[in-house]
Order: structure tokens, then sequence, then C-alpha cells
């Protein structure tokens, strides 16, 4: 009974965040995107997470979103981040490319467990989506 009730209250969260997701102030945005990031494993937050990488109005939800993202250390944190790096435009990638260092420039340990995860997310059949930000984490060189 318990788990049901879990999942319907993280289902209602991520309504909630939708919701934020697309408020006209870019702060809303970014801490909709900061919070979503810790429900990447549900199907209902990948539309909005992606949005807000990507997001049109300002990259400041698009460096707390990937950045949240990338926290996460997992493959659904990876996946999300590495399938928006393959469609954002320069500006965008600019700043997808500054979450990854903000978040993988300190501890090269760290940076390698998102490299080997990278390596096997190429396994899937998009390898495209992987490589190049295995590429952009290959080029970090922790202090």
């Amino acid at each position: 009974m318990g788990r049901l009730v879990d999942r319907e209250l993280r289902r209602a969260a991520v309504e909630a965040l939708g919701a934020l997701a697309r408020s006209a102030d870019y702060r809303d945005r970014a801490d909709a995107g900061h919070a979503l990031a810790a429900f990447a494993e549900l199907p209902e937050a990948h539309g909005p997470l992606l949005e807000l990488v990507l997001d049109p109005g300002d990259t400041y939800a698009t460096r707390v979103t990937a950045g949240a993202l990338l926290r996460r250390r997992d493959r659904l944190g990876l996946t999300a981040v590495a399938s928006a790096l393959t469609v954002a435009g320069p500006n965008h990638g600019d700043w997808i490319q500054t979450a990854v260092l903000d978040v993988f420039g300190v501890f090269s340990d760290e940076r390698d467990d998102a490299i080997r995860l990278c390596g096997e997310l190429s396994q899937d059949p998009d390898a495209r989506v992987a490589r190049e930000l295995r590429d952009l984490l290959a080029g970090i060189h922790p202090s």
C-alpha cells in the first residue's frame, strides 16, 4: 500500500513541477529543472526535463537542469543530458558543457565513472548520443 501512495505522490510532484517548468520566470523554470532531476526515472518527467535543458527563454535553466541531472551520476541523468547535447544549438551546447565541467571537473574518479557509463550507453542503438558526452568528459582534466 505504501509504495502505491509513494508512486502517486511522486507523479503529483512531477505534475506540479511540470507546471512550474512552464512559468514565464526563468528562476521558476530553473528551480523546476533542479527538482525534476530527482524524478528522472518517471516517464512523465522526461519531456519537461528535456525542454528545460533546452530552455529557449534563458540558458540559466539549461545550466541548472543539466547540472542537476549530471549530479545524479547515473544512466538516466547522463542519457538525458547526452540526448539534449546532440540536438542543442551552440549557445545551449556551451552551457551544457559548462554544467559537465562544473560537475565532473573536480574529481577524476567521478569523471571516470561517467565516462564508463557513457561507454555502456554507447552500446545502445543511438550510440551518437553517448559519444558526444563521452568525448566531452574525456577532455576534462580534474585538478
